[in-house]
């Protein structure tokens, strides 16, 4: 799908979408809850139809009314079904669903796009060795089977969270107590401050002393009742369009959420004002905004870039090939990222790179000089409405096909 979008400003009160960081891992927790629970404030993108849609392939009963989902879950010490979860372009549905593929020891086939599983899995990939479970990996798919053991886990702390957030929803399902040891340095710390959290909220107890996290093994998830809270990392690509001509603010946000990208104020405030390097290493899902942001602003400088080119699209690059066609110069460095001039119309139609982050992070500088977004569907993965929120804003956005 092509979006057109010429100069315009969006004006007035824009509500944030849910987290979808904190759906995944509600929804998760819920799946694995005796009893019913509820979740509520959903919104179903694809990522989050993945989740559902493998928690369903586990065993657990799952019915969506509107917002809201009603889950009875799995006990999968007693055995879950067997068989293939389908996780679409989703990286956090498979890698928070291959360890608790691995509580009951029989065999499942995690699958999903091409692109999704060229992405690292090298954790899980280490654990399967020293531990004698079976883990082959084709050009979609990933096959798995035996047991999580207890223990001690060492793991690299500037790798994914998610390879620690599936541990720690499965380890408490163990017979016996384990630890997860992480080497510093430790990124993205705020995400798994989501997972504890959610998991507390489901009855399970994890014990986080610096790097270290100690979980007590027999435990369950009770069955409850929660919300999910707006999601700042979405948010962001609104309260961005102030720095593209737009008056609006954002509401529905929690001032005391756990999630890292909440900075993201503080960072725009930074750019604007250009007082130095900003590090996203917590926050790496904020990455295109701020180019984004910075391009509009004159320039930035970004450090902690390097796990960039592991998310849906190399991120790094995308924007700075994007950038480009805007009169925007990005060099791209390791672990750092560059951004330098003044934004005019682009040159060109604009890729969405199948990153819904890009796409969102174009249309902020389209809003202002406008431009067309080829592969604008992306947004579906994570933001389905995110068109039509701004177009009701006051944005100027047409639908097209791709050319």
């Amino acid at each position: 799908m092509r979006v057109v979008i010429r100069p315009s400003a969006a004006r007035g009160v824009i509500a944030a979408p849910p987290s979808k960081s904190m759906a995944h891992r509600l929804l998760i927790c819920a799946g694995l809850s005796g009893g019913e629970s509820v979740v509520r404030g959903l919104s179903c993108s694809k990522d989050v139809e993945a989740t559902i849609a493998c928690l369903r392939a586990l065993g657990a009963e799952v019915t969506l009314d509107g917002d809201t989902a009603v889950v009875r879950g799995v006990d999968l010490r007693g055995g879950g079904k067997s068989g293939e979860l389908f996780c679409n372009e989703s990286g956090s549905t498979l890698r928070f669903f291959i360890p608790l593929c691995l509580i009951d020891g029989a065999q499942r086939t995690l699958r999903g796009s091409d692109y999704l599983f060229t992405r690292p899995l090298s954790v899980y990939e280490h654990i399967a060795v020293q531990q004698g479970i079976v883990f082959q990996r084709s050009r979609n798919s990933l096959t798995v089977r035996g047991r999580l053991t207890g223990g001690v886990y060492e793991a690299p702390g500037d790798v994914s969270s998610q390879f620690i957030t599936g541990l720690l929803f499965a380890l408490p399902l163990l017979d016996t107590d384990s630890e997860i040891r992480l080497i510093p340095p430790v990124e993205s710390r705020s995400y798994l401050n989501l997972t504890v959290d959610a998991m507390r909220a489901f009855g399970v107890v994890i014990e986080a002393q610096g790097d270290v996290f100690r979980i007590r093994g027999n435990q369950r998830y009770r069955a409850t009742d929660v919300t999910v809270e707006g999601d700042y990392s979405n948010a962001a690509f609104f309260e961005a369009l102030n720095y593209a001509g737009s008056q609006v603010t954002v509401t529905g946000l929690n001032e005391r959420s756990l999630q890292g990208d909440r900075v993201y104020k503080i960072l725009f405030e930074k750019i604007k004002r250009q007082q130095g390097a900003i590090d996203i290493a917590d926050c790496p899902d904020l990455g295109p905004v701020l180019f984004a942001v910075a391009a509009l602003c004159g320039g930035g400088e970004f450090t902690g870039t390097r796990r960039l080119r592991y998310k849906e699209s190399d991120r790094a690059a995308a924007m700075r090939d994007e950038l480009a066609k805007f009169g925007v110069t990005v060099t791209v460095g390791e672990n750092m990222v560059g951004v330098s001039g003044s934004v005019h119309e682009p040159d060109a139609v604009l890729c969405g790179h199948g990153d819904h982050r890009i796409v969102m992070a174009l249309s902020v500088l389209a809003s202002a000089v406008g431009g067309e977004i080829d592969g604008a569907e992306a947004v579906q993965k994570s933001f389905p409405d995110y068109f039509d929120r701004m177009i009701e804003a006051g944005v100027n956005v047409t639908y097209g096909m791709d050319q």
